[in-house]
């Protein structure tokens, strides 16, 4: 069932006016956490294989996102290769907030303010309930991979290693 009381984001927005159901997961962030996504799979209580951490890159024609598991890392490589590009890095931190609109440790991939081409990684399809930032530090939503995939335009890709 969708909730947005006081989580209201653009991502809860975007999934609201959508119609699609998620649930909201709020904790209270540790500005020492190592790891966002870690840090939010250990206080919800959550499969950390299960949470995902939206990765903003640089592909020499803009800006595009990698979704991947909080348990591994982004392969740059196979990124490039499912955006059919020669080459992607991660993008400048302060590009990765404009162009989203939100904060580092917080980018959401849904409700971006401008959409970034997006690829999420394969492991998505495992779960029926995948785990992602809901636009700010100490805010997941819980969200069908289907419907991320929707709202995102996304792709499926093994991009995790």
């Amino acid at each position: 069932m969708s909730r947005v009381s006081s989580a209201s984001t653009p991502a809860t927005v975007t999934l609201t006016a959508a119609g699609v159901t998620f649930s909201v997961h709020t904790y209270e962030h540790d500005p020492a956490a190592p790891s966002y996504g870690v840090e939010a799979a250990n206080a919800l209580g959550l499969p950390a294989e299960q949470v995902f951490k939206t990765l903003v890159v640089e592909t020499g024609a803009g800006l595009a996102v990698g979704v991947v598991p909080v348990t591994g890392s982004l392969d740059l490589k196979a990124l490039a290769a499912a955006l059919g590009v020669k080459k992607v890095e991660m993008a400048d931190p302060a590009a990765a907030e404009r162009s989203t609109g939100y904060v580092l440790g917080g980018i959401s991939p849904i409700g971006q303010k401008r959409r970034l081409p997006t690829v999420v990684d394969e492991t998505c399809e495992l779960f029926d309930i995948v785990y992602v930032s809901g636009g700010r530090r100490g805010l997941d939503l819980g969200i069908a991979p289907s419907d991320l995939l929707r709202l995102t335009d996304g792709t499926i890709a093994e991009i995790a290693r």
